[in-house]
């Protein structure tokens, strides 16, 4: 399992450290939302409605470094369209690595 990064966000802010913290503060704040919002989609059985959570979710995965697990959660959402929960599991794994990131 990848390990969420700074990398993408230091290449975006050349250095200004400002401009990182006020992304991540930012990535701290939605995060939580979006899994949220995701969760209750999917408990909801409203499958739809969960891969469009799941794509606002993708931005956040990237914003963190994680390209293999982008990629994951790109084919995640297009198998929810189709009420195909194949890749569920490994994308809540993604989840509670993100979350436990940004706890700490």
């Amino acid at each position: 399992m990848e390990t969420p990064n700074m990398s993408y966000i230091h290449s975006l802010s050349g250095g200004d450290k400002e401009f990182e913290e006020q992304l991540l503060t930012i990535v701290k704040k939605e995060f939580p939302q979006e899994k949220s919002a995701y969760l209750d989609e999917i408990n909801k059985e409203n499958y739809v409605k969960a891969a469009e959570c799941v794509h606002k979710l993708k931005h956040k995965i990237s914003i963190l470094g994680l390209e293999k697990s982008y990629k994951l959660a790109d084919r995640y959402e297009n198998n929810l369209k189709e009420v195909n929960l194949e890749l569920q599991n490994d994308f809540h794994a993604i989840l509670n690595v993100i979350t436990d990131y940004l706890e700490n």
